[in-house]
């Protein structure tokens, strides 16, 4: 099954009828469609939020969730101000992670800092690193480290 690659003009002339459905789910099944990175750009599909990502974070996704879900739903001071009160390992981590989804907020989507929320963030496993302890008669126990991807989305408030 191969998809059909779509000039410029004829994505700006379909535009209505690809964004809606791009937001809405198929009867069939329950995958959404799929538009390409460039195919998302012409559209103009995700300039209203301002997104951060980090990718093999060296802590665990548990601790990381614990963080997360203070600051979730909140304005970005008031997160910010919590996460700078949080005694966690992952609140530097999410703070720093933050702060540069509100400049990519700002600077790439042209939005108002003092309007941002905390619209999504969550934590996904990432790869886990499998270390060995020596320990008494020969034996060898097992550590896992354990990494994490984060993602934090703002939008602004209506």
């Amino acid at each position: 099954m191969e998809r059909k690659i779509m000039s410029e003009s004829e994505l700006l002339s379909r535009r209505e009828e690809l964004i809606e459905k791009y937001n809405s789910q198929s009867r069939q099944s329950n995958k959404p469609f799929i538009l390409s990175k460039r195919e998302r750009k012409v559209l103009g599909i995700g300039r209203d939020q301002g997104k951060a990502t980090l990718n093999n974070a060296r802590i665990s996704s548990r601790k990381v969730k614990i963080v997360l879900d203070l600051i979730r739903n909140k304005p970005v001071d008031i997160a910010l101000a919590t996460l700078d009160l949080t005694p966690k390992a992952a609140s530097p981590i999410i703070a720093k992670l933050l702060k540069s989804a509100m400049a990519n907020a700002e600077n790439n989507n042209n939005m108002d800092k003092d309007s941002l929320y905390v619209a999504e963030c969550f934590v996904t496993p990432g790869p886990i690193m499998k270390r060995i302890m020596p320990r008494a008669q020969g034996r060898a126990y097992r550590i896992l480290k354990r990494t994490s991807h984060i993602t934090i989305v703002l939008k602004e408030k209506e």
